[in-house]
């Protein structure tokens, strides 16, 4: 981050408190908040692999029910899985056909990562969208820190990736993206094919977090459902940002490397990331809590 000499007398310069500090060679929720106690929206630690599970198919749901508050959903495109705690070697999807407002945790597939078998305790009388098993199973597969993956073709998205551009650096927000968001430039239609879903794969590369697929939408990914979507959403609302300022048609003044990198460095990890989705669920939960059934 770039400095400033600073002409401050001694007191003129903030006094801080003995229990407040700012943390620079660390990620985590530390950096966001400082109190007694923890932060009630720290990503949690579960003691059984099986209540790891139920949290993020309780999550899930309620990521499907964002995403249509956003109003990110066009027809049945669309799709998000998540890597099961329980037996990694295979993924819950969502199903196709149930509207992403009335999405509950029962409604959730459970299949084996390959996309062969659809498995009994998962939901049974649903379908799987083909093009969501072939992106996503390919997702999880080639990069196992990827539990959690979404994809939609929301407005703001679909708008900006016509111009087969990355993100400009323009605001603090959109530095969560800095250096590890790429563009797809392939498009080949509706994913059907294995290679492409494994072109996905190949883009995406072993840091990236999301991905704007050219004439396509948003894909995002992370450790846990909670961070993809969060960043799905971020993303979405980045994609129309650049696109209110790209209509102005003035000068853009673009965020320095060393200034976007320290920003991402502080507020782009998986805890941060985590924490950020919270109140956006507890809102969902407040609302109407169904999504848990």
């Amino acid at each position: 981050m770039s400095t400033q000499t600073s002409t401050q007398t001694n007191a003129e310069k903030p006094q801080h408190s003995e229990t407040y500090q700012v943390f620079t060679n660390t990620q985590g929720v530390h950096n966001l908040a400082v109190g007694t106690g923890d932060y009630k929206h720290k990503k949690p630690v579960f003691k059984t692999k099986e209540e790891e599970r139920e949290h993020q198919l309780i999550h899930m749901a309620a990521a499907c029910r964002y995403i249509a508050k956003i109003n990110a959903i066009e027809g049945s495109a669309g799709h998000m899985t998540i890597k099961d705690p329980v037996d990694p070697s295979t993924i819950w999807i969502t199903p196709i056909g149930v509207h992403w407002s009335k999405m509950k945790k029962s409604d959730m597939i459970h299949i084996k990562e390959d996309g062969s078998e659809i498995l009994e305790d998962g939901n049974t009388t649903h379908s799987a969208n083909i093009a969501g098993l072939t992106i996503h199973t390919a997702l999880h597969q080639s990069r196992k820190n990827v539990n959690a993956a979404v994809h939609f073709h929301s407005i703001y998205g679909k708008a900006w990736s016509t111009f087969g551009r990355p993100l400009d650096m323009i605001n603090q927000d959109v530095c969560i993206l800095y250096k590890c968001h790429t563009v797809y430039e392939n498009f080949g239609g509706v994913v059907l094919e294995k290679e492409e879903g494994e072109r996905l794969a190949k883009q995406l590369g072993s840091n990236n977090k999301a991905i704007l697929l050219q004439n396509h939408g948003l894909l995002t990914v992370g450790e846990s459902i909670d961070e993809a979507i969060y960043l799905f959403g971020l993303m979405e609302r980045s994609c129309q940002i650049q696109l209110l300022v790209e209509q102005t048609q003035l000068p853009k003044k673009i965020i320095s490397d060393e200034e976007a990198y320290y920003t991402y460095y502080n507020t782009s990890d998986p805890e941060i990331l985590y924490a950020e989705f919270q109140p956006d669920y507890e809102v969902l939960e407040a609302e109407d809590d169904s999504f848990k059934n």
